[in-house]
């Protein structure tokens, strides 16, 4: 039998069938490095977003008054506006708001919208029974569980903390897999929970739409009160012309920047997940068989949500195949989680 994964051993060292043997624990702090790196990237989009707005606003302003404004005057401005300052301040501090509002309010929301119903022990023995022992093995309080009437398989996690989790699954996912194979994806589920993923997939949701809203707010108005004076700006020193076309080009830009971070925050805690589900459930082929299967099947959620995509343990919307895009991907491609689960046997 190999070593498992919480440092002990058994009689012997040789993986089993198909299992290779990997640092278990580099994995879990390569996967948190990552997130903390992309998370940083995020807000600083934001920030760049709210400075270059607010550089923007002021060189518009100033050329209101000074009946245009040279190009120097916005060089200048481009490393020390105070409005750009105070515009970076706002859009952290929002996002900061936004972020303590949706994750507060944000299971029962999801919940809701997934159109998930809570099961008791009665009605679901088994699915129970699972929850409950991989909730133990995690040393975390039981989750409430939650059946989604589809036979598709997937399944989330969500909550702001383990004291008020819950977890979800689909009625294909239950009547399709053994339970070494349902343990895997609770276990899975466990441990988006363990490692606060519900909390960062939240936070970087919202941060991301943040983005997406200013910038299209940004984006509307120059079109409808900007580009009409941009032959005048341009005669008169350029300086509001300049800006604008550097405000547009950062509009459209910053969503997608973000967006694509979001994408890889995602995959990286993907992986962190499936670690910590073989660290809980303590035998990767279960999890290795959830997904094989999950792979397969034909069916597909339809109570997702596009927003809120990367919180399943597969895409509810689209495969990710080894040729996927991987800056596109919501989801690492599943043969690949395979193989590093493989790998951590």
């Amino acid at each position: 039998m190999a070593e498992l994964p919480d440092g002990g051993s058994s009689e012997s060292t040789a993986p089993a069938p198909g299992l290779r043997r990997t640092d278990f624990y580099a994995a879990i702090r390569r996967n948190e490095r990552n997130t903390l790196w992309l998370c940083t990237i995020m807000i600083v989009i934001a920030g760049g977003l709210g400075y270059v707005i607010g550089w923007a606003a002021e060189i518009v302003y100033l050329s209101a008054l000074s009946d245009g404004a040279p190009l120097g005057v916005v060089e200048a401005l481009a490393y020390r506006s105070p409005w750009g300052v105070n515009g970076a301040g706002v859009m952290i501090v929002v996002g900061a708001v936004w972020v303590l509002v949706a994750v507060f309010a944000g299971d029962r929301i999801l919940l809701a919208l997934a159109g998930a119903s809570e099961v008791s022990s009665e009605s679901e023995p088994v699915l129970h029974n699972v929850v409950e022992e991989m909730a133990l093995a995690a040393g975390l309080p039981k989750p409430r569980v939650f059946v989604l009437e589809s036979p598709a398989l997937n399944a989330f996690a969500t909550g702001l903390k383990p004291e008020k989790s819950a977890i979800a699954v689909t009625r294909g996912l239950i009547d399709r897999l053994t339970r070494p194979e349902l343990q895997g994806v609770v276990a899975h589920e466990m441990g988006h929970i363990a490692n606060s993923d519900i909390l960062y997939a939240t936070a970087v949701a919202v941060v991301v739409g943040l983005i997406a809203l200013v910038s299209d707010a940004v984006l509307r108005g120059a079109m409808r009160g900007g580009l009409h004076s941009r032959g005048r700006s341009r005669s008169k020193g350029g300086g509001a012309a300049l800006a604008l076309v550097v405000v547009l080009v950062f509009a459209v830009l910053a969503p997608l920047a973000a967006w694509l971070v979001q994408m890889s925050i995602s995959r990286e805690r993907e992986y962190l997940a499936d670690a910590t589900a073989v660290k809980l459930a303590r035998n990767p082929l279960g999890l290795i068989g959830a997904l094989e299967k999950i792979d397969t099947t034909t069916e597909r959620f339809e109570g997702a949500n596009r927003a809120v995509q990367h919180l399943f343990i597969a895409n509810p919307f689209r495969k990710f195949g080894v040729r996927a895009s991987a800056l596109f991907s919501t989801h690492p491609p599943t043969p690949e989680r395979i193989e590093r689960l493989r790998d951590l046997g």
